[in-house]
């Protein structure tokens, strides 16, 4: 099975995956990186003015005040990368194979297991609570927002107010636009603290404006459902409520590798050849948080690799350019080693790894493909 963005759903994961593989373009959170790109910096656009003037009467008409509007809406404006984003999404495709390279890599596994060790108290208590494997809960944030490093510094009446206007998915972006200033009008958060991925998903396990709405809790107690706090209590307790109430089964895993310790459950295999999986009425409930059997095996063998379980044991085949994984690996050490830096040698051939090749072939005088194969692997010995 190939998967495109669009299968990620809302933002969600995709801001923690976008850059966490060596072959992947490295895309570190803004609050990492120390500031946004230009194209997700306010640009004047008079079409979105006049869109913001006609919403602010339907806005009213929906409860938002005055005061909240224009508290909301200082300082904000048309964010054309968003709209880029957006209609991108179908182009990047990865098999399940890179997907779980990404969604389960060594240092992904690692900070969880460390992240876990610090909130080990407050993962347990909402297992007790919400009946949802405290491991589960911790996968979930590991994939949306590595663990909070990569929680996105985007303003979000700015980017749902830029793809609300734009029109491809203009209600839907609405309806979410609507939910931020209620959130506003609540008091949960201010405007400048408020703030998310490029579509308005936000906080350490990124919930859209709607599910915040929704599901998100106040666990701390202290009056505010704080998903944007530096500390994760109230994301991690808002995951576990969404999960319970979208139908987490207390007691039962999500399923397994078949052959490999599985409980019993429906037998799905995403990728033709590679290993299968049973699965569980848990496993559709992590679906409900992003719609991709991709995303919920990624979160569940993340989880039990927290826990201290091994690798997959089942194998993938050769990709369509004929190379394993440990192939992909080998030609990124090589072509590295050589002076043409792949970023990292995960064997996900990512535009860092397509880039390093195409210099490679270019310094032999090779047609500039940029495309990974075994007589490449063999030329660099």
């Amino acid at each position: 099975m190939i998967l495109s963005r669009r299968h990620f759903g809302m933002g969600l994961g995709a801001l923690a995956l976008s850059g966490c593989g060596a072959g992947a373009t490295s895309q570190r959170s803004d609050s990492v990186s120390g500031g946004l790109p230009a194209d997700l910096r306010p640009t004047v656009n008079a079409g979105y003015d006049t869109w913001v003037a006609s919403f602010r009467s339907r806005a009213g008409s929906r409860g938002i005040s005055q005061s909240t509007l224009a508290s909301a809406f200082r300082g904000t404006g048309y964010l054309p990368g968003c709209v880029k984003r957006d209609r991108n999404q179908t182009e990047f495709k990865r098999s399940l194979e890179d997907y779980l390279s990404i969604a389960a890599s060594d240092e992904r596994i690692n900070k969880g297991r460390a992240a876990f060790a610090r909130h080990r108290g407050t993962l347990q208590t909402l297992e007790g609570k919400y009946g949802v494997d405290a491991e589960i809960i911790c996968a979930v944030w590991g994939l949306e927002s590595f663990f909070g490093e990569r929680r996105g510094n985007v303003p979000v009446i700015s980017a749902t107010s830029t793809l609300a206007y734009d029109g491809r998915r203009g209600a839907f972006f609405e309806k979410q636009l609507i939910a931020a200033l209620k959130i506003l009008q609540n008091g949960d958060i201010t405007p400048a603290r408020m703030t998310g991925s490029w579509a308005g998903a936000m906080g350490h396990t990124q919930f859209i404006p709607t599910s915040y709405q929704a599901f998100a809790v106040d666990f701390t107690g202290d009056g505010r459902r704080d998903i944007w706090s530096d500390d994760p209590t109230d994301a991690l307790a808002s995951t576990a409520a969404y999960l319970q109430r979208n139908g987490w089964s207390r007691g039962t895993k999500w399923g397994g590798e078949v052959g490999n310790g599985a409980p019993d459950g429906s037998i799905i295999q995403p990728q033709a050849g590679g290993p299968r999986f049973a699965v569980t009425r848990n496993f559709r409930a992590i679906k409900r948080y992003n719609n991709s059997d991709a995303y919920a095996i990624g979160v569940g063998h993340l989880a039990d690799r927290i826990g201290g379980a091994g690798p997959l044991r089942g194998s993938f085949p050769p990709d369509a350019n004929g190379l394993t994984k440990d192939d992909r690996i080998a030609l990124q050490k090589r072509l590295t080693a050589k002076g043409f830096d792949t970023g990292g040698s995960d064997g996900v051939i990512g535009p860092n790894s397509e880039q390093a090749i195409r210099a490679y072939q270019a310094s032999k005088g090779l047609a500039t493909t940029g495309r990974p194969s075994p007589e490449l692997l063999r030329q660099l010995g």
